[in-house]
């Protein structure tokens, strides 16, 4: 088997895992719920235990590293993650330097928006493009900038919190306290959230028979939208006008070759599409208004393959020049180690 990376993209919701070549080739992948609120030492824990179980399966693998990605804040120079909302107990945790240890290989850390950016850039709907904006609408709304072949980290690698942009003085009061973010007013929780408002449980909407009298989600609004639903329609015109601002704000900042949208929300990205477009045709200047907006390739493998680059493509455009190097990891960082060794220093530095 020729030279692959261990890669986890950690999630508040879920953690994945999976061996990846430099091809961008996942060649095996798993999977278990985040134990989110159950602090930092546990889902560590979890870490390693998916890690054992892809090791295990390929004994003969030679790894070059771990390539890890998690939501923001984090510092990935110093291999920091700060304190993420979405996990209970993750402040300031140096989780570079407790992977290396416990696993004796390199370890690089990225922001996940920033890793997804990467895997599109290297190996999906960016290949061959020179910069890039990725931009994931899901829960909420995530970013990451590729320039001139490498991610745009700025001071502490805290660039591109696109989703806490100020588009407009009104609505909800977002997560972070403000009104008027990015977030608050696109993302697919907000439109799920729309959607609720403006129906009500029993009513016989498409909606609501969709959501089972729940509360309506944004794929709900999708699906309805596909169905012919009128109601559906407007709904999806709306998010399209809100995400258009949005991207029109992106193009006057980053000038970017192109802007690829992720997420949840991209299974709908027909049906947003021409709204998108003619939001930014209306409101960018004109020498932005040629630049692509495309849907993502790679789905929910965009982090694992991002992280798994900057392990097997480090010194090379789209990962960073300067990261953390145990000193104990420097041999495994040049001639890569077995799975079936990496195995065994686990279970020795389990016994200490």
């Amino acid at each position: 088997m020729s030279t692959i990376a261990l890669a986890f993209d950690l999630g508040g919701t879920e953690l994945r895992g999976a061996l990846v070549e430099r091809s961008g080739e996942v060649v095996k992948r798993v999977s278990a719920p985040t134990l989110a609120g159950a602090g930092s030492e546990a889902v560590i824990g979890q870490i390693i235990a998916l890690a054992d179980r892809l090791l295990k399966e390929h004994p003969q693998a030679k790894v070059s590293g771990i390539g890890m990605c998690a939501p923001g804040p984090l510092d990935p120079k110093a291999g920091i993650v700060i304190g993420p909302p979405t996990l209970a107990g993750w402040h300031n945790v140096p989780l570079i330097d407790i992977l290396s240890r416990q696993f004796g290989l390199p370890v690089r850390l990225e922001n996940d928006a920033n890793a997804a950016a990467l895997g599109e850039w290297r190996f999906g709907a960016g290949r061959g493009a020179g910069s890039l904006v990725f931009v994931t609408v899901s829960t909420g709304i995530g970013g990451g900038v590729v320039a001139d072949g490498h991610i745009y980290h700025g001071r502490r690698g805290l660039a591109a919190e696109i989703g806490h942009m100020t588009i407009t003085g009104e609505g909800d009061r977002c997560f972070c306290g403000n009104v008027g973010c990015f977030e608050a007013v696109a993302s697919g929780t907000a439109l799920g959230r729309r959607a609720t408002r403006l129906t009500k449980p029993g009513d016989g909407s498409v909606l609501r028979r969709l959501s089972d009298d729940g509360d309506v989600s944004a794929r709900h609004v999708v699906d309805a939208a596909r169905a012919g639903d009128a109601a559906a329609r407007e709904l999806v015109e709306t998010e399209a006008k809100w995400l258009g601002i949005g991207f029109t704000n992106l193009l006057h900042l980053y000038s970017p070759d192109l802007i690829v949208m992720g997420g949840g929300l991209a299974n709908g990205f027909d049906l947003l599409a021409p709204g998108i477009r003619a939001t930014v045709e209306e409101r960018a200047m004109q020498a932005y208004r040629d630049v692509p907006i495309v849907p993502a390739e790679l789905g929910d493998r965009a982090g694992l393959v991002g992280a798994a680059s900057l392990i097997l493509w480090e010194g090379e455009p789209g990962t960073a020049l300067a990261m953390v190097q145990n000193e104990q990891t420097k041999l495994g960082e040049t001639t890569g180690a077995s799975a079936r060794s990496i195995i065994e220093r686990m279970k020795e530095s389990e016994g200490n």
